[in-house]
């Protein structure tokens, strides 16, 4: 597994969090009323920041209300990670005609904007909650650098039924809606878990990202809704966010159950779970 700071935006929250207690400025918007000020914009680029490795200018202020404030943004963030991540995979299918190839393009396309950090947190909690008898023990696993056999195994599976899942749509047009759709609605589940769970440590991801109130939650299950409608239709959104649902409820359960909240693994590997879900449920539909 890679190093504790190879998630460049971890790093930059935890130092904008340290500024704040020393009573520094941790950037144009900091103060009390920081949250008042945000704008949507600012809430855009810094989940854009956030949740990628993609380079945004002046989004330094990383602090946890200010992240949940950013959380309706989310589904936003990974339809533009998804619709980049896809085009040189359109263009190869076009060559080709293979839908596999488009499959894994796609996917490597993902993993580079995002900076692998969702296959990094699944493949965390797989170790963690395999390797450990004990709530601590687990936390520590966790946050090791290094990867274990259910780390392994369990990022292999991730991987294996997103490349059939997308092979199964039939065509690239069909593939590349799934693509979308099951980019958009997994980041929609990550504030659910973050609003249901606690945080299961003093620090870290989880901690740092703050409790979305329930209106930020709901706007972007709400825009997740909608741009699933306007992708692929009503019965297919119906089944997306049940799959999601579903998805939602099997992170929580476990995550409770295995370290009794959330952490930022836990948010990574709940957005993978959710695009299996989801993949799984319009799969079902097509």
């Amino acid at each position: 597994m890679v190093s504790k700071d190879h998630n460049q935006n971890e790093t930059n929250m935890q130092s904008a969090d340290s500024a704040t207690k020393d009573g520094l400025d941790a950037g144009p918007e900091a103060g009390p009323d920081a949250t008042r000020k945000a704008s949507p914009i600012s809430d855009f680029w810094r989940a854009l920041a956030l949740l990628s490795r993609v380079p945004v200018a002046g989004t330094h202020d990383f602090r946890a209300e200010l992240i949940a404030r950013s959380v309706w943004s989310w589904p936003l963030v990974g339809l533009l990670l998804a619709g980049f991540a896809m085009l040189p995979a359109m263009l190869v299918y076009q060559l080709t005609e293979n839908i596999l190839i488009f499959a894994i393009i796609a996917l490597a396309g993902m993993v580079l904007l995002t900076g692998s950090m969702h296959e990094d947190g699944m493949a965390d909690c797989a170790d963690g909650f395999g390797g450990g008898f004990e709530r601590a023990r687990k936390l520590e696993i966790m946050r090791d650098s290094h990867i274990g056999t259910y780390g392994v195994v369990a990022l292999i599976l991730c991987f294996g039924l997103r490349l059939v899942l997308l092979s199964a749509a039939g065509d690239g047009g069909q593939a590349a809606v799934l693509f979308l759709v099951m980019a958009i609605t997994s980041r929609a589940a990550m504030p659910v878990v973050m609003h249901i769970l606690p945080p299961a440590r003093d620090n870290g991801l989880g901690k740092g990202a703050g409790t979305p109130n329930l209106m930020m939650v709901g706007l972007a299950v709400l825009i997740a809704a909608i741009l699933s409608f306007v992708l692929a239709g009503l019965i297919t959104t119906i089944a997306v966010l049940a799959g999601a649902m579903v998805a939602i409820g099997v992170m929580t359960a476990v995550a409770k159950w295995q370290i009794g909240g959330q952490t930022g693994d836990v948010l990574g590997a709940t957005q993978l779970v959710s695009e299996l879900f989801v993949g799984i449920a319009c799969i079902a539909v097509i």
